[in-house]
């Protein structure tokens, strides 16, 4: 008997011919002699329609009333799975974040879990039952319901699976697998028999949307197995683990593309200690993510500083950025928010040099400029115009040969 963890993402629950297909695939998963623990999103754009629902109460609502607002979606899927599954005569409970013991920080909207007490889950499996799980939401010390951020379910998912020991966790999405590239930008794009933490974690938090990148690096922590796969389908998906050999890694694995990134620029910056960390503390405690950071060369004691943010975040940094801006005596702060990042991300990179400049030289013949550069062993990123990324993400995926097979 082994223990599995399922999750289901939101397409994968949208109305009840697809929660009656989940409960069937999950009461398979149980009478093949499993434990299993399923753990859901909202159905389908729930928490999209949620979150406008909030805006036209409040333009700006409270962060702790957004929470408890947007945990309702998960809890409207878990009664009906749970209620699917009953039906089909396996012992069943669904349960919310709080109480299965999800325990996070304080961070409304975007809160991290600390801990997960699986007491109550333990107690749940060992009386024989399949137990579902509401993604996305855990609670604090204090009993403050909180969310974890788009696509918590994932980390979710992975938190119980790391708690648990569970032997795997499987991933269902309306994709049956981690592809090259988006097949939706790419149709050439090829789908990965397997993966390795890292390049995955490089791909998600680059833009690809089959894995949230915090479940991703909660899983390489904790050493989980990952599998994606399709709950349309039974076809064969992309395991995500440790990968021993990266010699014979191909030297580039796949293409991302973000359309979620404004860039920001400070100009005439005094060049002395400190400046950097007065910016970037200031956006931290806002918690804001900053991404690619450039700072220009010196000149005559000042230099400029561009960085890049999720748009979500762009009025909030823009307003801290001009706040410090004042403190620091720069002389503007500019912002774009029709720019996109495209990656190649590959393993073999670390043994194969060159590969930056190809990138280079692809985009110089598509005739795409490039604007910020960010590289690290396994990835190289480019800010470009947002109008080019569909065209820069296909000559690349050509250039790197990633539609065929190695």
């Amino acid at each position: 008997m082994a223990l599995i963890v399922q999750k289901y993402g939101g397409t994968s629950v949208d109305g009840p011919e697809r929660v009656k297909s989940v409960a069937r695939r999950v009461v398979e998963t149980r009478r093949a002699g499993h434990q299993v623990v399923v753990v859901v999103s909202a159905p389908g754009d729930t928490t999209d329609r949620l979150i406008a629902m909030a805006k036209e109460i409040s333009p700006d609502p409270p962060a702790r009333e957004l929470d408890m607002l947007l945990a309702t979606g998960e809890q409207m899927s878990i009664a009906l799975l749970a209620m699917a599954i009953q039906d089909l005569g396996e012992p069943v409970i669904s349960l919310t974040g709080p109480q299965v013991g999800i325990l996070t920080d304080g961070v409304h909207t975007k809160a991290r879990i600390l801990d997960v007490d699986c007491t109550r889950l333990r107690r749940e499996l060992d009386a024989g039952k399949i137990v579902i799980v509401a993604g996305f939401q855990g609670a604090t010390q204090d009993n403050e319901i909180t969310t974890l951020g788009r696509g918590g379910s994932d980390t979710t998912a992975v938190a119980l699976a790391a708690a648990l020991k569970a032997d795997l966790c499987q991933i269902y999405t309306d994709v049956d697998g981690v592809y090259t590239a988006d097949p939706r930008v790419v149709p050439e794009a090829r789908k990965l028999r397997c993966i390795s933490y890292d390049e995955m974690l490089e791909l998600a938090s680059l833009g690809a949307k089959v894995l949230q990148a915090r479940s991703v690096e909660f899983a390489k922590l904790h050493n989980v197995i990952l599998e994606v796969r399709s709950s349309f389908n039974n076809n064969e998906g992309t395991i995500v683990k440790e990968v021993q050999d990266m010699e014979k890694a191909m030297v580039v694995t796949g293409v991302a593309g973000d359309r979620n990134v404004a860039r920001i620029a400070i100009y005439d910056v005094p060049d002395r200690p400190g400046i950097a960390r007065a910016l970037f503390e200031a956006l931290a405690k806002e918690s804001i993510n900053v991404d690619m950071i450039v700072q220009s060369a010196m000149r005559n004691g000042i230099n400029d500083i561009a960085f890049t943010v999720a748009r979500d975040d762009l009025a909030k940094a823009v307003e801290v950025t001009e706040r410090v801006k004042e403190q620091i005596g720069a002389s503007a702060v500019a912002y774009d928010d029709k720019v996109a990042k495209v990656s190649i991300v590959g393993a073999g990179m670390i043994t194969n040099p060159g590969v930056a400049a190809g990138m280079f030289a692809c985009l110089a013949e598509e005739g795409i400029n490039i604007h910020m550069i960010s590289t690290s062993e396994i990835k190289v990123s480019c800010i470009i115009d947002e109008e080019h990324l569909t065209r820069a993400m296909q000559a690349l995926h050509r250039w790197f040969k990633l539609d065929q097979e190695t």
